[in-house]
């Protein structure tokens, strides 16, 4: 397909990308399957060019404000023809894609020649390549400035590290379910499939796969030897590391990616309770289930946790809260969510954040544990949330993660008694958790008192 085809089915999935709170992925998914047409090099540049532009939207605007040619009245199209180019032409300085080539996607004459002289502009910004210690790091990185503070306050002299690891690609992942195989097993079954594999430096359970493959058309996916996840995301139902007989609440389930991987390391016993409030992940969750043969899950959709009381208050052992969050941590892998999630949507989610956990804590049993988890980085969502928490809660105390880390060999994760998964330092999604141990009960001391996990 010629270049001027497949920009132009670039600039229609970026459009769609923009206008839907859907994640790019998905959207991007959809549209590859309704134009089957597209081979798989055709995929793979308009998805790629898709997702430089999203990385690299604020600096691709930046390029076209610098252009020397007025360019305000153009069309929303137009715009979307102008960020892809800067990307194309600026961001990845490609030498192979003419003028024409982006012109031809141009009705109107003279919307044709001032998107000329944008393009010939874009193309001199490309062969004069700017001193990139000038430009501000909120441009340079293409993030918007708020959180760029953010991240500078949280975070210090890591922050431009951390904002340049988020704009890599993230690797493809998967995690063995050892309900049906072992990581061995699995490794020759895909190589067999003609998948190559390398064991993941973070997760024992976790495969990183060395090409970008449909992982969902195998036979080892379709029998359920394994499942598409971050190995930064595999990490926490390890470090958890609930006993096969357990009690477990995953309160905000999903679709249930570490719902089934407690029921293989709980090696089918015990129970396990999911729960969410989008049917829609539901049903996804217990198709996931069947598949991978976990019979120790009861899935069941609430309106809150609240929903659970009174016939299991005080009832589990475990209760994970991967609470709904602003995501910040996965950009990798949605970039379109820098310019969607605002400050107002952090500090609307934090309010969200604390009434979840503390619905949740009365669940958990006299001596057991309650997890916190998100996947974003700001400590409003994070810190600030347990923290309030423990204040309101003193019946609950935060645990030191530092023998679960040991176990899992993973020392260099823990921030204070908090664990941080940072993309620029372990190579994974950003993530965080907090371990919260409720006290036993006082007036009646006895071996059901103890830690169950």
């Amino acid at each position: 397909m010629k270049y001027s085809s497949l920009i132009g089915h670039t600039v229609e999935v970026l459009g769609d990308i923009q206008s839907s709170e859907q994640a790019a992925d998905t959207i991007i998914g959809a549209f590859f399957r309704a134009r089957k047409y597209l081979g798989s090099k055709d995929r793979r540049f308009v998805a790629e060019a898709t997702y430089g532009t999203l990385r690299h939207l604020r600096r691709c605007d930046h390029a076209i404000q610098s252009a020397a040619v007025p360019h305000e009245n153009t069309t929303r199209e137009g715009k979307l023809l102008l960020e892809v180019a800067a990307y194309l032409l600026v961001i990845e300085g490609r030498t192979d894609i003419a003028v024409k080539d982006f012109q031809e996607l141009v009705d109107q004459d003279e919307e044709k020649e001032r998107m000329g002289g944008v393009l010939s502009s874009l193309m001199a910004v490309r062969d004069t390549p700017a001193d990139e210690s000038a430009v501000p790091a909120g441009i340079r990185w293409s993030f918007p400035e708020w959180m760029v503070e953010r991240f500078r306050r949280d975070f210090g002299d890591d922050a431009e590290l951390l904002l340049s690891s988020l704009n890599e690609p993230p690797p493809l992942c998967v995690r063995v379910n050892t309900l049906k195989t072992n990581v061995d097993e699995c490794r020759a079954r895909l190589m067999a499939e003609g998948v190559s594999t390398e064991v993941s430096p973070i997760s024992p359970l976790g495969l990183v796969i060395a090409k970008r493959v449909n992982m969902f058309a195998l036979e080892t996916f379709k029998e359920g030897w394994f499942e598409v996840q971050d190995d930064g995301s595999q990490v926490l139902p390890i470090l958890i590391d609930p006993k096969p007989s357990a009690k477990v609440l995953d309160a905000c389930a999903g679709a249930g990616g570490k719902t089934l991987e407690f029921a293989a390391l709980m090696k089918n016993r015990g129970e396990i309770v999911a729960t969410d409030v989008h049917t829609n992940r539901l049903e996804e969750l217990r198709r996931r289930t069947r598949r991978a043969g976990a019979s120790n899950v009861r899935v069941k959709e609430v309106s809150s946790v609240a929903d659970l009381a009174p016939d299991h208050t005080g009832w589990f052992d475990v209760v994970l809260v991967d609470a709904p969050c602003s995501g910040v941590g996965t950009i990798r892998r949605n970039p379109g969510m820098k310019w969607k999630v605002t400050e107002r949507t952090v500090n609307e989610l934090a309010v969200k954040q604390r009434e979840i956990l503390r619905q949740s804590a009365p669940m958990v049993k006299p001596g057991g544990l309650l997890t916190y988890a998100t996947c974003t980085l700001f400590c409003e969502e994070n810190e600030a949330v347990v923290n309030g928490f423990l204040e309101a809660h003193p019946e609950f105390t935060l645990e030191d993660p530092g023998s679960r880390l040991e176990r899992a060999h993973l020392s260099g994760a823990s921030s204070g008694r908090f664990v941080k998964l940072l993309p620029h330092l372990h190579g994974t999604d950003g993530f965080f958790c907090a371990f919260l141990r409720r006290s036993p009960r006082i007036t009646t001391p006895s071996p059901e008192t103890a830690s169950s996990i």
